[in-house]
């Protein structure tokens, strides 16, 4: 700012004692440096502020205003240069001395020039600030016309006098030009147009990460330094909702990867793979409409697919109610799976999560212990019966225990021998909730010690 005043200064003042309309006409120039510059200072201050209760997207849009407004300059200094430029050549009198003062004036303007815009240009890069951008911009272009203006002195120290104002129109023309690039941005930027090139881009950049789908949408803005992507994506609709999370995550730090001032949203939408199986394609179904699935049996027979499957629904239903929840279930499998299919539900209660529970007395657990021993000395599969607990609910006894299998026994065998054991506890107890029988491997003792 102070370089800009100080150069308007000096330009106006070795101008009016020449006469040399060019150097007036930088004169003008720097003056409006000096006001952009102003300018430029306070919109990237005020876009600098984060988003508050009025402004949800932050104030980044300031700078492209400042930008705008830039262009307003330009568009003036141009228009005023040009007119006077054209009187000149049309023959009204004017007369230049001192041309080498102007030659002086001229060099220090262009040095100067080039020190700021190399400057500007190193921050608004490592900023993406617009309005810095086109704060160097507008030095470049004065570094530009000054050339063009002191080739015009240099004409007119040989003897061509109309060289200076030739100079001044090729300035106004120079002005004008990058005025209207400048003004394309500016516009672009305050009506949201996604810059050229990037969309592709970032669709394949995400389009390779890892459970992306499909790249569905991609919408993409800047407002002053920020670049605001909002992506739409697909992924399996059997993924949990931690996992969508985390896609979300490392989404957001590859394009914060490819731009660091990225200010990224994704939205994610459940699709079917190609290659789902029918497993999971059931138990989708039966979750969206708050059952559960298990004992899932998959029969492909010539003349149709069979399906059976065991439904948990809430034990508080009705045996209507129940009947019309296992319908709906039917109808949806019907609908995704279609083709020719036999459906079979068995409707079983679903508990309460939460049961009021004691643990029993030491005899009646001791009592339940050796008969779980006993019991399991009759097939000499299920061994080692350890960690028994006993609990007592309204709904009768939930007993928990732990055993000892072959470790290389199939986990078929291995769940028909605790299946087996518990059939003959109930024999012996009645009153039996629940039996949940844990097994472990063997482990094989070492063959030596130390």
């Amino acid at each position: 700012m102070v370089a800009s005043g100080l150069l308007a200064a000096g330009k106006f003042i070795v101008g009016f004692f020449t006469g040399s309309i060019g150097l007036i006409s930088e004169g003008i120039h720097s003056l409006t440096d000096f006001l952009a510059t102003a300018i430029t200072w306070m919109a990237v201050r005020v876009s600098d502020k984060p988003s508050d209760e009025d402004h949800h997207f932050g104030h980044g849009k300031i700078e492209n205003m400042a930008a705008l407004f830039e262009v307003l300059l330009l568009v003036a200094a141009a228009a005023w240069i040009g007119f006077e430029a054209i009187k000149r050549l049309w023959g009204e009198p004017h007369e230049i001395i001192a041309a080498p003062m102007v030659i002086l004036v001229l060099m220090i303007s262009i040095g100067v020039d080039f020190f700021r815009a190399r400057a500007l240009r190193r921050v608004a890069k490592a900023t993406n600030s617009p309005a810095l951008e086109a704060d160097a911009l507008h030095f470049i272009s004065d570094m530009l016309a000054s050339g063009v203006v002191l080739l015009g002195m240099v004409f007119v120290m040989l003897g061509f006098t109309q060289a200076d104002a030739i100079a001044a129109l090729m300035v106004a023309v120079g002005i004008f030009i990058a005025a209207l690039k400048l003004g394309k941005n500016s516009y672009d930027t305050l009506t949201d147009a996604a810059p050229e090139g990037k969309r592709a881009e970032i669709a394949e950049l995400v389009r390779n990460i890892p459970d992306v789908l499909a790249v569905e949408n991609t919408r993409l803005r800047y407002a002053g330094a920020t670049f605001f992507i909002e992506v739409t994506i697909a992924v399996c609709r059997s993924m949990s909702l931690e996992q969508i999370s985390t896609l979300k995550l490392n989404i957001n730090a590859a394009l914060r990867q490819y731009d660091n001032h990225a200010q990224v949203t994704v939205i994610a939408w459940p699709r079917q793979k190609n290659d789902e199986d029918i497993a999971t394609s059931i138990n989708l179904i039966a979750s969206r409409h708050d059952v559960a699935v298990h004992h899932l049996t998959l029969q492909r027979l010539a003349s149709c697919t069979s399906v059976s499957l065991d439904l948990e629904v809430p034990a508080v239903l009705s045996v209507i109610q129940a009947h019309d929840v296992a319908n709906l279930v039917e109808n949806a499998i019907r609908e995704e799976l279609g083709g020719n299919i036999e459906i079979e539900t068995h409707i079983e209660p679903r508990m309460h999560h939460w049961l009021a529970s004691q643990d029993v007395s030491p005899d009646k657990l001791n009592v339940i212990s050796q008969q779980l021993k006993r019991s399991v000395g009759e097939d000499n599969v299920l061994q080692d019966i350890h960690n028994v607990r006993v609990r007592e609910t309204k709904q009768g006894y939930i007993i928990n225990y732990h055993c000892r299998v072959p470790p290389f026994m199939s986990i078929i065998e291995a769940h028909d021998a605790v299946d087996s054991l518990e059939r003959r506890l109930r024999g012996q107890q009645p009153f039996i909730c629940r039996v949940v029988g844990h097994v472990e491997p063997f482990r094989a003792l070492p063959l030596f010690k130390r």
